[in-house]
């Protein structure tokens, strides 16, 4: 099959089983019966030898991510280029009537190093745009602060856990809010209140953006012994923690905030590891949800 052939991102459908190793990746493939069982005992395994301290990790998580940021800096993640594929309307050159003249504010929650940031910058640079970057880790925020491409003319970062309140950005003033593998890391007894934190800040029409991980994803299957804390509740080997929904939970986590559903999807894909003959499942969720006009 020439490139010219090869099935775009996204698009790469397997219906031709005998053909599952022609490729590494085959999008939005339905788990089998025996692939849930699989993931459910795997799960109850885990469940027999949990971490061990799981007080000292819940009681100040920042310390972990501040432990990783002086460790990896900005050499770990990749920026996030895929972003307007993701979520267009962040294309503000093809939105303007988003808010006419006036300077479309953004907040990036768990900015991390600006992986995400600097890519919105970059591809608003020429439209009136200012995005808010927070992180509860005070070393990702020097990171974005030190970075050359940083400006407090368009972005402005600073240190916030967004299980409490903050005074640096004005309630009902931002038009999108983007969580990208972030609320997972948050303690899920305290995840309702980080939403209506964030909730709080949305104008009426502004969109809250999210992504991040569904249950039975690889990541969460792969977790061996002394790493599970609670119900779909891990840390990983650094310390720092994940989780993992349903669909159904986070619709309820985002209208018990008073937001209207706009997109909650599934992108399931099959990874193939063509050398050994194995597939392994990845499970993420995307989420669009608005705050009403009235």
């Amino acid at each position: 099959m020439g490139q010219q052939d090869t099935p775009a991102f996204g698009t790469r459908y397997l219906v031709d089983k005998e053909k599952i190793y022609d490729y590494n990746a085959w999008d939005h493939v339905e788990w089998s019966e025996e692939h849930i069982e699989k993931a459910m005992l795997k799960i109850e395994e885990q469940k027999q030898h949990p971490v061990w301290n799981a007080e000292e990790l819940l009681r100040c998580p920042a310390e972990q991510w501040d432990k990783f940021y002086n460790k990896n800096e900005r050499k770990f993640f990749m920026d996030r280029h895929w972003l307007l594929k993701e979520f267009p309307e962040l294309n503000f050159a093809e939105n303007r009537e988003i808010n006419g003249n006036l300077p479309i504010k953004i907040l990036e929650v768990g900015c991390g190093v600006g992986n995400t940031t600097f890519p919105l910058l970059e591809c608003c640079r020429n439209d009136k745009a200012f995005v808010y970057s927070c992180d509860y880790s005070a070393t990702a925020v020097r990171l974005v602060q030190e970075n050359e491409l940083y400006s407090e003319e368009n972005c402005h970062a600073f240190v916030w856990d967004i299980t409490k309140s903050t005074d640096e950005i004005p309630e009902e003033s931002l038009d999108f809010i983007m969580c990208i593998y972030v609320l997972s890391a948050v303690e899920p007894q305290k995840q309702k209140q980080a939403i209506n934190n964030l909730v709080r800040l949305l104008k009426p029409g502004g969109t809250l953006l999210f992504k991040d991980y569904g249950r039975f994803d690889l990541t969460q299957l792969r977790f061996k012994k002394d790493r599970y804390i609670g119900e779909n509740f891990y840390c990983r080997g650094d310390g720092t923690l994940v989780y993992f929904y349903t669909q159904d939970e986070l619709h309820e986590l985002f209208t018990s905030a008073g937001l209207e559903k706009l997109e909650n999807s599934q992108d399931r894909r099959m990874i193939v590891n063509r050398a050994k003959k194995i597939e392994m499942y990845r499970m993420w969720l995307k989420c669009k949800y608005m705050k009403p006009l009235s």
